[in-house]
């Protein structure tokens, strides 16, 4: 997986980052004064972009958190395969399969979407 690293007390909401080896966009992060002792500290409260999972990650602001490299597309359903869905990127005219999402309904053959992509995980972010 490709990655970068930026500064912890630098990340903001709708930005990416690795929590536990996860993908996850940040929700919110909140940065604690520094103390008699100690450096300031970073909480980060991330959503998992492929799970829907709610993760937390603590640590000092100045230090570097992973960021993965996510790839936004345009792509064209192609087939409705019952549990999955079938999609052409309109760009490279690669083909994916993978679960149809929750939150999105009424996807049919034809249907523009836009997806996100990180490694070989795939997600339909919304439709066109």
């Amino acid at each position: 997986m490709e990655r970068k690293f930026v500064r912890a007390g630098g990340l903001k909401p709708g930005s990416y980052v690795l929590i536990d080896d996860f993908v996850c966009q940040v929700k919110d992060v909140e940065l604690s004064k520094p103390g008699k002792h100690g450096a300031s500290k970073a909480r980060i409260i991330g959503v998992g972009v492929f799970d829907d999972s709610k993760r937390n990650l603590l640590m000092p602001a100045t230090d570097d958190a992973q960021v993965p490299m996510v790839e936004r597309g345009t792509a064209q359903v192609v087939a409705d395969l019952g549990a999955s869905l079938q999609i052409m990127d309109t760009a490279t005219y690669q083909t994916f399969d993978l679960p149809k999402p929750k939150d999105i309904a009424g996807l049919k053959s034809g249907d523009e979407v836009e997806y996100i992509k990180c490694d070989e995980k795939i997600r339909i972010v919304r439709k066109k």
